[in-house]
């Protein structure tokens, strides 16, 4: 049963990256601003299609690989997460490097073609966009923190009748391969990071409601309504991900400290979660697209203008850097959701934060 959530898991990734230039916005094609108009061009369709080909033979060969070690060869625990890992990271080498023969190719066209000096250009902001319900309210992220704080102070209240050795670490057959001595430290340590991953979702809702809005110049009211829609369902996932999650870990507590549940329940609890939360990035990845590209409302579009290009800030079409630019949050060129804008000192203090915090909190307890 393990193998197989790992399988799946390993899937449903791998499929995500095959069909990234289908959900990225039509004004762009890998990493590169193009005319909305020329989005369904042969050429350009032919250069999507290949991409999600050549992603689609390297994931067969990584799953091949993957099978094969697995059925033909012992593999410890150990061995299942290294291999995992491995292939995961080759396949996410292999897709950037992939990325790149179609970034460049797509730059040559572009430059070729010379689109941005055949149209006028024109940076477009909707002035009320902000009055929008772009997420969910803040307040949602009460009943988690809610959940948290009683289960921390549930702890601290039984801390005598918990056992002197704490359950940290299982293997994949649910089995205790590491222990601590109680402690108030150790037995808060999972609410302190439950409370910083709420506080992370907490902060990514607020940078779905700030990030750096983006209208289409050829078809403004359309682009403005679609972005409006994006925000609000991937805000809505991020609020139900952070109430499985935080729910997924309260069981693990309980299971630890006070009443012992079904072992094989426990054990594919996390890897069904992680499943369920992937397909569902998937799923709205699928319907929605970047900035709500593949949301299906009527058009009225000005073929005579394009958006202002701006490739020049996009380091590989993939990283921005613009010191002129305010914005810290901006949506990807290439992929789903937000990335920063790494001119901005903000945005690097959050990236760092991620990182330290959850470490300088399993040191300090």
């Amino acid at each position: 049963m393990t193998f197989i959530v790992l399988f799946l898991l390993t899937l449903a990734s791998l499929s995500i990256f095959i069909f990234i230039p289908y959900w990225t916005r039509r004004t762009e094609s890998f990493g590169v601003s193009i005319p909305e108009s020329l989005y369904e061009r042969k050429d350009l369709a032919k250069m999507r299609k290949q991409y999600a080909i050549s992603m689609s033979l390297i994931g067969l060969i990584l799953l091949i690989i993957f099978l094969s070690i697995y059925i033909f060869m012992e593999v410890s625990e150990t061995g299942l997460a290294i291999l995992v890992t491995t292939l995961v990271i080759i396949y996410l080498f292999a897709s950037f490097i992939t990325y790149l023969v179609f970034h460049f190719k797509m730059k040559k066209l572009k430059a070729k073609e010379d689109w941005q000096n055949k149209r006028i250009q024109k940076t477009l902001v909707y002035t009320k966009f902000r009055d929008e319900k772009l997420t969910i309210s803040n307040w949602w992220y009460i009943i988690p923190f809610v959940a948290t704080l009683s289960i921390a102070l549930l702890t601290l209240f039984k801390y005598d009748q918990l056992p002197n050795e704490i359950p940290i670490n299982y293997n994949l057959a649910g089995e205790v391969t590491n222990w601590r001595t109680k402690s108030y430290g150790t037995v808060l340590m999972m609410p302190a990071l439950q409370l910083f991953l709420i506080a992370t979702f907490l902060f990514i809702n607020i940078i779905i409601a700030r990030a750096k809005q983006q209208v289409s110049s050829e078809n403004p009211e359309k682009s403005i309504q679609q972005n409006v829609i994006f925000r609000r369902r991937w805000s809505i996932f991020l609020f139900i991900s952070s109430i499985v999650m935080i729910a997924m870990f309260i069981l693990f507590q309980i299971d630890s400290y006070f009443l012992k549940m079904n072992k094989v329940v426990m054990l594919i609890l996390p890897m069904m979660v992680s499943f369920g939360m992937l397909i569902g990035a998937l799923i709205l990845s699928v319907t929605t697209g970047q900035g709500g590209s593949r949301v299906k409302l009527p058009e009225n579009k000005d073929e005579s203008v394009i958006d202002y290009d701006d490739d020049d800030y996009w380091k590989l079409g993939q990283f921005y850097f613009n010191k002129e630019d305010p914005a810290v949050f901006i949506e990807k060129r290439f992929g789903i959701g937000w990335t920063m804008n790494f001119a901005r000192p903000l945005g690097w203090i959050f990236l760092i934060s991620v990182i330290a915090i959850p470490l300088i909190i399993a040191i300090a307890l």
